[in-house]
């Protein structure tokens, strides 16, 4: 029997983070206290009105297949959302629900990039944006944002990488993994350019609208002479800390809701019905609980930075939306700790892991090479202590 996987299936990497994740959970089985800072994941409870309200529809037996798109009920609620805090009007029928917003953002690239289209990313860029792009049978396009240019595009590097065969352009504000987060000036500025290309579509992933720092969240979306051609991301995941419902929607013109649609129904159809309840619930009621966490990351968003740039080799900046801290480490390359000699952040994060016990993940897997990311969704204390552990560790190199 031949065990050759698909090409299509060769060309993926696996997850980085969820990599570095497992090797963490192998190291605390075997007894090592290990502090994870590699996943992506609030670490609060999903509020308890939320999960009544999940509770309730349970008892109230949505326990049956839900339309492809999603509970129109949920669906007008995501309209309501988006005109109240956001200023975007939508109808329900150009919303779809579907398991997360990591398959929203899959869908609409896979139902809108084809082979020969070009996709946009600006690195450092989430780990799963160009594999989705190599899924589509399209090819990513990487923009190199450095931490001097608090990783953000500017429009002249945007310009510089449209070509005729570019379809898209993956915007992500506030960002993972850098936290940084796109003023409404500086949406301007690249909505500007795009304007003259007129098959480019935004997908603007804004799964981390809520934890910012800066104010007002800045949607590329709400500039009238683009609004044809974006794709709205977000979801339940990060803002309600509900990553486990798998909840995410896109907002989009109805032409591509309609192709995701399509798609969607073919192979996942909607999503859980009592999730759907729940974030409906989410959605449309008391909002407080989005608000203390937020103010609980930032808290710790000024404890890690404060921490990190106490530490001799690292370069910080400030990030100003989620919940990531995104260093610069090029200065330990080619340091060494007896044998062990760290080459990349990859080894660095490896020996973070092993030798100081706190999973980080290296920037090779978001397109930065010279970065590593942590996640300061966890506790006070245990940032703390994972920063001891880094400096620590750190100071070993020589």
């Amino acid at each position: 029997m031949q065990t050759q996987l698909s090409d299509r299936m060769n060309r993926l990497a696996p997850s980085a983070t969820l990599a570095m994740s497992q090797r963490s959970s192998e190291l605390k089985a075997q007894g090592v206290d290990v502090i994870n800072m590699s996943v992506g994941e609030p670490d609060f409870n999903t509020p308890d009105h939320i999960k009544e309200a999940a509770i309730q529809a349970v008892r109230d037996n949505y326990s049956r297949y839900s339309p492809v798109p999603g509970y129109p009920e949920l669906r007008k609620a995501i309209v309501e959302k988006l005109r109240r805090e956001n200023g975007l009007e939508y109808s329900p029928s150009q919303i779809l629900c579907s398991n997360g917003a990591k398959q929203s953002v899959c869908n609409t690239l896979m139902a809108l990039v084809g082979a020969g289209d070009e996709v946009i990313i600006p690195a450092p860029y989430w780990v799963s944006y160009p594999q989705m792009v190599l899924l589509a049978e399209g090819t990513p396009v990487y923009v190199e944002a450095t931490i001097e240019q608090d990783f953000k595009i500017t429009p002249q590097q945007l310009e510089a990488a449209i070509t005729p065969r570019t379809r898209a352009l993956i915007l992500c504000s506030p960002s993972n993994p850098t936290g940084s987060v796109y003023s409404r000036e500086e949406l301007e500025a690249l909505k500007d350019v795009l304007l003259r290309h007129e098959r480019v579509i935004v997908i603007a992933d804004e799964i981390y609208e809520h934890i910012n720092y800066v104010g007002r969240h800045a949607s590329i979306a709400q500039f009238p002479d683009i609004r044809e051609r974006v794709v709205v991301i977000n979801g339940v995941s990060k803002a309600y800390a509900m990553t486990g419902w798998r909840i995410g929607f896109i907002a989009a013109p109805e032409w591509i809701v309609k192709g995701c649609n399509k798609l969607q129904g073919q192979y996942t159809s909607g999503p859980c019905s009592v999730s759907q309840k729940a974030a409906e619930a989410a959605f449309a009621g008391p909002q407080e609980c989005v608000e203390e966490m937020r103010q609980a990351f930032e808290r710790r968003k000024n404890l890690i930075v404060r921490l990190a740039r106490e530490i001799p080799g690292l370069e910080v900046n400030d990030p100003q939306g989620a919940f990531y801290l995104f260093p610069k480490c090029s200065s330990f390359f080619g340091k060494a700790d007896g044998d062990r000699v760290i080459h990349n952040s990859t080894d660095l994060a490896m020996y973070l892991l092993e030798v100081g016990h706190v999973a980080t993940v290296g920037g090779d897997a978001f397109g930065s090479p010279e970065c590593f990311r942590m996640s300061y969704a966890t506790s006070d204390e245990n940032i703390v202590e994972a920063m001891r552990r880094i400096k620590e560790t750190l100071g070993r190199l020589r």
